[in-house]
């Protein structure tokens, strides 16, 4: 086995080990704050106060009719948060309101599978593949008529603004990404690991079977409750706060894009011949070249890579940031301020 091949592998699936020192990985936070750093107005913010957007908005944009919430000025530079499984839009529900009071035009969409997206075409191949989310949002930015944006996400949304960055860095502006770089392939993702690696990737197994296809569908919300509390065991969410993202899981084509998306990792699906060009230039695992700040909270659950492992891969302006105070995988929700900041940053100081 080549040692790109175990590179691939490792960020693939999250589990890296620490082979670099500290000091090697430590880049210099003081590039992204200097003393005309812009900081967000937070005066009376308290996170976890917002529990909606004002409204949706609804556009057709290539094989989808997307449903997305919109907020900041309409000529402001646009910034797009991509949310993850099992999550929806209300993952950003404090960040995008504090990036619109910065004047930054916000687009949070909800992904193929959730909230009020829906295919045009009934006989459209629920396809979960990362290019094809990928595109969607790319085809989204058309729709919208806009050439280029920061991108910030986490989890499957990371794993999107990453591919975007890599494939299309003329439409990306800058990209924050939570856990890093996530870009993988087929082949990375059919090589086995250590036991206790993959008893962290229990679920795709379980995806992986007609039972966990059927258990997915029938619990679908205390399936996706017991992710939460894996992924961010110190975050003391409420029902309500969950009950609000769980409503987007009610999507008609959720499981299908989940379990699609889980399987094709695995080779247990196929995907699309349209997007096996965009799946032959991942699996090279492209360098980004737009500036990046990546991010990783203290308490993350969810399996995810070291930023020794990665930060070879961002050859632009670069920076890691490690959020304390026991915040998991979630988060842009669990430390929206944080998060916000981090755009701003690598907008204006990019």
């Amino acid at each position: 086995m080549s040692d790109q091949t175990k590179l691939d592998r490792r960020r693939f699936f999250g589990t890296a080990a620490m082979t670099l020192a500290t000091a090697q990985i430590a880049l210099d936070a003081s590039v992204w704050a200097q003393p005309a750093r812009k900081m967000l107005d937070t005066a009376g913010f308290k996170a976890g106060t917002n529990t909606s957007f004002a409204s949706l908005k609804q556009l057709d944009a290539g094989l989808l009719n997307v449903g997305y919430a919109e907020v900041g000025p309409a000529g402001g530079e646009p910034v797009i948060l991509l949310h993850g499984w099992p999550y929806d839009i209300h993952s950003f529900v404090d960040v995008a309101p504090l990036l619109a009071s910065a004047s930054y035009r916000v687009i949070v969409p909800y992904v193929r599978g959730y909230g009020t997206t829906r295919f045009l075409s009934d006989s459209t191949i629920r396809n979960g593949q990362p290019s094809a989310l990928a595109l969607d949002a790319i085809e989204l930015m058309d729709a919208l008529k806009i050439e280029k944006a920061t991108l910030a996400g986490f989890d499957w949304g990371a794993r999107t603004a990453n591919i975007m960055a890599a494939l299309w860095p003329e439409r990306c502006k800058a990209l924050v990404s939570v856990s890093g770089y996530l870009i993988g392939s087929q082949q990375a993702g059919k090589l086995p690991l250590p036991p206790e690696a993959e008893l962290q990737w229990w679920y795709q197994f379980y995806f992986a079977t007609e039972r966990g296809r059927a258990g997915y569908d029938k619990y679908r919300r205390e399936f996706s409750k017991l992710i939460w509390h894996l992924a961010s065991p110190k975050w003391n969410f409420d029902d309500a706060t969950f009950d609000r993202s769980a409503k987007a899981l009610d999507n008609p084509d959720h499981v299908a894009v989940v379990i699609h998306n889980y399987r094709w990792r695995l080779g247990l699906a196929e995907g699309e011949a349209k997007y096996d060009e965009l799946e032959r230039k991942l699996a090279q695992s492209p360098v980004i070249t737009v500036p990046t700040i990546t991010m990783e909270g203290d308490a993350n659950g969810a399996p995810h890579p070291e930023p020794a492992a990665y930060a070879k891969m961002f050859s632009g302006k670069y920076s890691h940031r490690t959020i304390e105070g026991g915040i998991g995988h979630n988060l842009p929700q669990e430390a929206p301020q944080a998060f916000a900041q981090a755009i701003i940053d690598v907008m204006t100081q990019g």
